[in-house]
């Protein structure tokens, strides 16, 4: 898992952060893997939760999701958002906090990212550069 900035300030994410932001992504994965989301634009959609960012007071969290492929991202993420408050209310039975944190679900750019410097990694004036057979050390 990365260390994303927390929501406020941009500053990195303490443990206890880190570990309800790992136990929110396991339970999301969970609930969706179960399909228990009554949205037509959910069915049949599998999603990936890559990460999930949680505020310092731990009452508001960022889900990085993905739907598998990459096809409708944009009416995916709608229709997270508008299930949020049931996503929510399942999310408060399994976890033992306080307080059920308030989820925003965007689409997670660093997959396309990555693919890009992969792209500029394999073009033949980068890879003629990296070649480790040019005889130099």
């Amino acid at each position: 898992m990365t260390k994303r900035s927390s929501l406020r300030g941009g500053k990195t994410a303490s443990q206890r952060q880190l570990r309800v932001g790992e136990v929110l992504r396991h339970e999301l994965a969970q609930l969706f893997l179960r399909d228990e989301i009554r949205e037509p634009d959910l069915k049949g959609v599998i999603i990936t939760v890559s990460e999930v960012s949680v505020s310092p007071d731990l009452r508001k969290a960022r889900a990085y999701i993905m739907p598998l492929g990459g096809d409708n991202q944009q009416p995916v993420v709608e229709a997270l958002n508008r299930a949020h408050k049931f996503i929510r209310g399942e999310l408060s039975r399994k976890l033992s906090l306080k307080y059920a944190p308030e989820i925003e679900f965007v689409i997670d750019t660093s997959f396309d990212y990555s693919q890009r410097i992969d792209d500029v990694l394999n073009t033949p004036e980068v890879a003629r550069d990296t070649s480790l057979n040019d005889g130099t050390t």
